[in-house]
């Protein structure tokens, strides 16, 4: 599978679950811009099957490289950030993980009888990625459960390893050249943008600054019967130039820890 097959596929089960992103690339596209990802993340369990040990060989395979590590205690996850070894175009990838044994008992126990149903082969290849739910769907109970403890927790057990989001090239688009302008053209097409810690996360001395919407919803069939939970949104990204003149290719953690918070069930539409 080549790169661009991946993102293709990645992109093919992310925009039925989120709509907006594929009419917001259609607004930017009438517009006369041509819209590049700036990067994709996903979201997963610690010490499982799915763990980040086993889902970066897949990545080195599609040509990755580890690139920077960040800390978000407050959430109990930790996550990396890997860069294309060869074309500096392509797509950066947010990987995260949730340490479920710093959750209670209950909800530690809860995530372990989903990693427990995973097969051990279960990434044998990048479809890992591509959203096949690798445990039985919980009950809406027990996700409740885990989302009240932890939103990650609860979208991840509802949702499965999947593209979370899709990013905006904010540098790449020739119609709107700020944060400011994007957030300010999504709010006047009826968007809602995720407010958590401003709705522009970072500043230029950050050599980053992010902006998102707040997920969409969708309907989910749990084990005891359907209902409507926030699936994945849209994020939009404005690298500013290093030192050395380069734009800056990583992430911030503070950016990043509120732009979690646009799966949060607070704002379900």
């Amino acid at each position: 599978m080549t790169c661009d097959q991946f993102f293709q596929s990645l992109w093919a089960q992310f925009v039925p679950v989120t709509p907006q992103a594929e009419h917001i690339h259609a607004l930017l596209s009438a517009r006369g811009d041509h819209i590049h990802n700036d990067h994709v993340a996903f979201r997963t369990f610690a010490n499982s099957p799915v763990d980040m040990a086993h889902l970066v060989p897949m990545l080195k395979r599609l040509g990755y490289r580890h690139h920077e590590d960040y800390d978000f205690s407050s959430k109990h996850l930790s996550a990396s950030s890997f860069l294309h070894a060869e074309d500096p175009g392509a797509p950066k990838i947010f990987l995260s993980e949730l340490h479920d044994d710093r959750l209670s008992a209950q909800n530690h126990a809860r995530v372990r009888a989903l990693v427990a149903q995973i097969p051990s082969d279960f990434v044998a290849g990048p479809e890992a990625f591509f959203g096949a739910l690798p445990w039985s769907p919980p009950t809406f109970t027990d996700y409740q459960a885990l989302a009240d403890e932890s939103e990650y927790a609860g979208w991840l057990a509802a949702w499965g390893l999947r593209a979370n989001h899709f990013t905006v090239d904010v540098n790449r688009l020739s119609s709107l050249s700020s944060i400011q302008a994007v957030n300010a053209f999504l709010i006047d097409q009826g968007f809602s943008l995720n407010l958590s810690g401003g709705a522009i996360k970072g500043t230029p001395a950050d050599l980053l600054e992010q902006s998102s919407t707040i997920a969409d919803s969708a309907t989910v069939s749990f084990a005891d019967g359907a209902h409507t939970v926030p699936s994945c949104f849209y994020e939009f990204a404005l690298r500013h130039a290093d030192a050395s003149g380069n734009l800056y290719p990583g992430f911030v953690a503070a950016n990043a820890n509120k732009i979690f918070e646009s799966t949060d069930r607070r704002n379900l539409k």
